[in-house]
């Protein structure tokens, strides 16, 4: 899978480096989150967006959405050719994610805040249906300063939805500079178990480590679960990682042509490992 998450980095600077507009580094520093979730975690069907039964994966930090696009492009959701249209007018590929434009997508998101409290009502729906399927909700920690956000964190552990997992990408940064400057977070994981959450700390580049944090979710029944994934902004760009500044910038083509040899060079030691 790392070479998959390799894959969906490259994809995402060819299509942010086209369309001038985006966001560059939540995306780099998701991507082997997200190739874990689309490539072994997630029970889904691309090919049957609506399966009654499949894991509804909520994405609250809207604005990350290019790696979330580009791994369900790879997933066989939608031809790749379409990650072209990225950011175009009448794409179904928006700058934020609208559920009514893409199938495969579960909620419509741009508003920080608001993704656990959608996660939440699916999560309590599933179980008053007595349902099997997993409700996950990735979240960026800048929004952790939105005070909706802890009202829905003392609502789901109140209410004991084992079968709800959030993932944090805990990468420090927001768009005006680092989260511990600005707002501070800490001490995150006292506050969540406070409030009754089962909280599990990961590398969330480490792709085996944060698929056994996810198992180790499933065997929860009594709490939710929030997985607090450290990861680095822009990573896999050596250049911009942990760089708050390309939070809402975009590469030229010429970095974006730059960026990818890397990456490529990269690959070929991935692929001896």
């Amino acid at each position: 899978m790392a070479l998959e998450a390799n894959t969906l980095r490259q994809l995402v600077l060819k299509m942010l480096a086209r369309a001038g507009s985006g966001h560059t580094a939540g995306p780099l520093g998701m991507a082997d989150i997200f190739a874990a979730f689309y490539f072994h975690i997630l029970m889904h069907k691309p090919e049957t967006p609506l399966w009654e039964d499949r894991d509804r994966l909520i994405l609250s930090n809207g604005h990350i959405v290019p790696i979330r696009y580009v791994a369900m492009a790879r997933a066989g959701y939608f031809p790749l050719e379409e990650l072209e249209t990225y950011r175009m007018l009448g794409s179904r590929l928006q700058g934020h994610p609208e559920r009514t434009r893409l199938l495969g997508l579960e909620t419509t998101s741009g508003p920080l805040g608001e993704g656990l409290s959608q996660a939440i009502g699916i999560a309590l729906g599933g179980r008053i249906d007595a349902k099997d399927f997993r409700t996950y909700c990735l979240m960026s920690d800048g929004e952790h300063q939105c005070g909706s956000t802890w009202e829905a964190i003392m609502f789901t552990g109140k209410e004991k939805l084992s079968n709800l997992t959030a993932v944090i990408d805990r990468n420090t940064i927001q768009i005006s500079g680092h989260t511990e400057d600005i707002m501070p977070l800490e001490p995150l994981r006292d506050k969540y178990e406070a409030f009754g959450w089962n909280v599990l700390l990961t590398d969330g580049h480490n792709i085996e480590q944060f698929c056994e944090s996810i198992e180790q979710a499933k065997l929860e029944k009594e709490k939710p679960t929030v997985i607090i994934a450290s990861t680095i902004s822009g990573k896999g760009v050596e250049s911009i990682e942990g760089d708050y500044m390309w939070h809402g910038k975009v590469p030229t083509p010429e970095e974006a042509r730059t960026w990818i040899a890397a990456l490529e060079k990269a690959r070929a030691h991935i692929a001896t490992i």
